[in-house]
């Protein structure tokens, strides 16, 4: 069967929390994998049906009633052993889609205090992160030493922080290239503006 990869790491969070329901999936989500795993919310509902129509997961419970009813989920054996070949399977690299880089990439055809601006918006953002993630290792040293997965989830965790502080490190001397490009071409004529072909 084929499984996308949304039903992966609900299957795997759900080895991790059992019993969860689809609103619990998307904080346990956010709150976790979601610093380095992009997921669509609304994928997650639907993937759901799917994995439970398959047999990997199945209901638990369901609370309250009506439009207040919440189904929970937890994972069945066939759903385990699906995670567990998973794992074993050598990962995919999926190209990367970084806007950030793509507009730096075409910066001379901007003026060079818009990359600046965005190095600026980028270290915001990367300083902004990486004082959570000390936070949640701070966290997971003091509470976590009876978790099993502890040492997998805090191997995830710096090696965010050791590329959120490569970032910031690369960023500071990018901030240098540009702040000196700007220099120089306040010195000298500025470039034709691009033409069209028509």
């Amino acid at each position: 069967m084929r499984i996308a990869q949304t039903g992966y790491a609900i299957l795997g969070l759900l080895a991790i929390e059992p019993n969860q329901s689809g609103y619990e999936i998307r904080r346990t989500v956010r709150d976790s994998v979601g610093f380095f795993w992009g997921e669509s919310y609304g994928q997650i509902y639907p993937t759901l049906k799917r994995l439970s129509a398959d047999g990997l997961i199945a209901p638990t419970e369901v609370e309250g009633a009506g439009k207040k009813r919440t189904q929970r989920y937890s994972l069945t054996a066939a759903g385990y052993a699906e995670l567990q070949q998973w794992l074993a399977t050598p990962y995919r690299e999926d190209p990367p889609r970084d806007e950030f880089l793509l507009k730096l990439f075409f910066g001379r055809e901007a003026a060079p205090e818009i990359s600046i601006a965005h190095i600026n918006q980028y270290q915001e953002r990367i300083r902004g992160l990486l004082a959570v993630l000390e936070d949640l290792e701070r966290l997971g040293r003091l509470h976590g030493s009876g978790q099993p997965g502890m040492p997998f989830w805090m191997l995830t965790l710096s090696y965010g922080m050791g590329q959120l502080r490569a970032g910031l490190e690369w960023s500071e001397s990018a901030m240098a290239v540009l702040t000196s490009q700007e220099a120089a071409q306040a010195c000298s004529q500025p470039p034709a503006p691009f033409a069209p072909q028509g």
